[in-house]
C-alpha cells in the first residue's frame, strides 16, 4: 500500500482522506491543513518525512511558469526543503498537463463550446497553461492577477500583456510573504467581499482558476457561468449551485465527493513511479495520468 499526504497551508476544515485502488495498487491519499501556521507546516512535513511515499505541498506553490520563464516563490523554499527523504511535489508539473488537457477534452466532447466566450482567469501567472488552452480553444481572456493577488482593479487582457507583466512584477512579487498574495488558513473559508469585483464575474462566461481565488470575491449570482477549477468540496459545489452556475469542471478527478489539488495528484504519480519530481518528464505525467484514469469531472447544475 502506498501512502500520499498533502500538507496544506489551508484550513483544516477541508481535510479529506480516502483509500482507493489505482492500477491494481492500494493507496491512502489524504490532505491535512495547518490553518496558515508555517511552523506547524514545517513540523508536519518533517514528521512525515521518510514515513510516507510522497508529500504534496498544498496551499502554496514553489513555481510560477509563464511562457518560457519560471519564477520561484521565495517563501515556499523552506517548506519544500523540510523533507530530506520523501519526495515533495507542489503540483506545478502535473497541473501544466491536466489543465489544458481538461479544456480540450470537454471541448472535444461538446460539453463546453469555448469559441467567442470571455474567460476570467483569477491568477493566470499561476495557471498559464490553462490560460493558453482557453485562448487556443477560442476564448478571449481577462487575467485578474492584480485584482485577486494585490487588490488592484486593473485587468490584463491578453497573454502577451501577461508575459510583460510577469517579467516586470514577478521577480518582486515572488519575494513577498505568501499570505499577502493568497488566502490561507481560515481566510479561505469565507467570501471577503461579494460586490467589490462583481463586474468581472458578471462580464465573464467562464471563470477559471484556483477555487480559493474564485471564492474570495464570489458574488451572490453566477447565473449561467462555467467554472473551471479544482480542490472543491461538496460544500463548495453547493455554493456554486445556489448561485446558479451552469457547469463545474474540475481538472482533477473526484474521490468520495472531493476533488483534490494537483499537488496531491502529482504526489500520487511520484509515488506510483517511485521517482523524484525533478526526474519525471512531461510525457510520463501525461501517460500515467491516462493510465490512472485522471479525468476531468463535469457537474451540470
Amino acid at each position: 500500500m502506498k501512502h500520499v499526504v498533502s500538507v496544506s497551508l489551508g484550513s483544516s476544515t477541508r481535510d479529506h482522506r480516502v483509500e482507493t485502488e489505482l492500477m491494481g495498487e492500494k493507496y491512502v491519499i489524504e490532505r491535512i491543513g495547518v490553518d496558515g501556521d508555517y511552523k506547524r507546516y514545517v513540523a508536519l512535513i518533517k514528521e512525515l518525512d521518510g514515513k510516507v511515499d510522497a508529500i504534496g505541498m498544498g496551499g502554496i506553490g514553489l513555481y510560477l511558469s509563464v511562457k518560457d520563464r519560471t519564477y520561484i516563490i521565495r517563501s515556499a523554499i523552506p517548506l519544500m526543503k523540510a523533507a530530506r527523504i520523501t519526495p515533495v511535489s507542489d503540483g506545478t508539473a502535473l497541473r501544466d498537463v491536466l489543465e489544458p488537457r481538461a479544456v480540450f477534452k470537454v471541448r472535444d466532447r461538446n460539453i463546453v463550446d469555448f469559441k467567442g466566450k470571455k474567460a476570467l482567469i483569477t491568477c493566470a501567472v499561476d495557471r498559464y497553461r490553462l490560460a493558453e488552452a482557453l485562448v487556443e480553444a477560442g476564448c478571449s481572456v481577462v487575467c485578474a492577477d492584480l485584482i485577486f493577488t494585490l487588490g488592484i482593479p486593473v485587468p490584463i487582457k491578453s497573454l502577451r500583456s501577461l508575459d510583460r507583466f510577469a517579467r516586470i512584477f514577478a521577480p518582486v512579487v515572488t519575494k513577498l510573504p505568501f499570505g499577502m498574495l493568497y488566502p490561507t488558513g481560515k481566510r479561505e473559508e469565507k467570501v471577503e467581499n461579494p460586490v467589490k469585483h462583481e463586474k468581472y464575474y458578471r462580464e465573464a462566461d467562464i471563470i477559471a482558476g484556483d477555487f480559493n481565488y474564485i471564492k474570495r470575491y464570489m458574488p451572490d449570482s453566477l447565473h449561467g457561468k462555467v467554472i473551471i477549477t479544482n480542490t472543491v468540496t461538496e460544500a463548495n459545489i453547493e455554493e456554486l449551485r445556489i448561485r446558479g452556475a451552469a457547469v463545474l469542471i474540475t481538472t482533477t478527478p473526484e474521490f468520495n465527493g472531493r476533488s483534490f489539488g494537483t499537488n496531491v495528484m502529482e504526489a500520487v504519480v511520484v509515488a506510483a513511479l517511485a521517482k523524484r519530481p525533478e526526474n519525471i518528464k512531461k510525457e510520463e505525467y501525461l501517460e500515467l495520468s491516462e493510465k490512472l484514469g485522471f479525468e476531468p469531472r463535469v457537474v451540470r447544475f
